[in-house]
């Protein structure tokens, strides 16, 4: 019975360590959401946006590099599979798998915002907030495996809306509309983590820039990346 009980142990653990998990979360000049990212098995990087969709994938380049920046991918030079034409309309053409990874989609036959996004990226399962949610966000990635997002509503200062707002437990916070006009909308807290930027009143070539808070931050678990 000892010996059932710690092979079926060892098994979940293995699921555990082989699960593809949310591993960043990328912005774009401090404002901009530009990807969620996964991690396979073999170590790939999956990029997606908000609503579902393949943007790129790559094995993370080397930070020892001169000329690096987070979260730059190498090429990834393994196998890639697609779905054929015997395949439903939904799915056709779209990327079958990654290496070990493979990608499950949501079929025409499901809801209209769903039809095409991906559904599975090897055991991490998406879902997607419904067409009747709040307009600044339906349609965008609700679940990453046991991670579940929100975002700030149509309702709210608009330098925010529709922007990630929770990921998992962690809280993400932006600056207003009634802050400086060169830093609205870009990062300001990041869980216990802050950020600050210079203003328009602040030297010449450094306006806009990221002025504290580290470019590639731990949190929870993700790494997020301001750049």
């Amino acid at each position: 019975m000892k010996k059932i009980f710690l092979f079926i142990l060892s098994s979940l653990l293995v699921v555990c360590l082989n699960a593809q998990d949310l591993r960043q979360v990328k912005f774009f000049s401090g404002s901009s959401f530009s990807s969620f990212s996964f991690v396979t098995d073999q170590g790939i990087i999956i990029r997606i946006s908000d609503t579902g969709g393949l943007m790129e994938w790559g094995m993370p380049a080397d930070n020892r590099r001169y000329n690096y920046i987070p979260g730059m991918l190498d090429p990834y030079l393994g196998r890639v599979d697609y779905y054929g034409q015997e395949y439903d309309s939904s799915l056709r053409g779209k990327v079958r798998s990654i290496g070990t990874c493979s990608f499950m989609y949501y079929s025409k036959s499901d809801a209209t915002e769903k039809a095409g996004k991906i559904r599975m990226i090897g055991t991490a399962a998406l879902d997607y907030y419904d067409s009747y949610e709040n307009t600044a966000f339906r349609g965008k990635l609700k679940f990453a495996g046991y991670q579940m997002l929100t975002y700030y509503s149509s309702y709210e200062n608009e330098a925010f809306s529709g922007k990630p707002k929770i990921i998992g437990t962690t809280s993400l916070s932006y600056y207003s509309t009634f802050d400086d006009k060169l830093i609205k909308g870009k990062i300001k807290s990041i869980g216990a983590y802050n950020y600050t930027w210079y203003t328009s009143n602040s030297s010449t070539g450094y306006q806009g820039g990221l002025k504290s808070g580290a470019v590639s931050q731990l949190v929870n678990g993700i790494t997020y990346i301001i750049l």
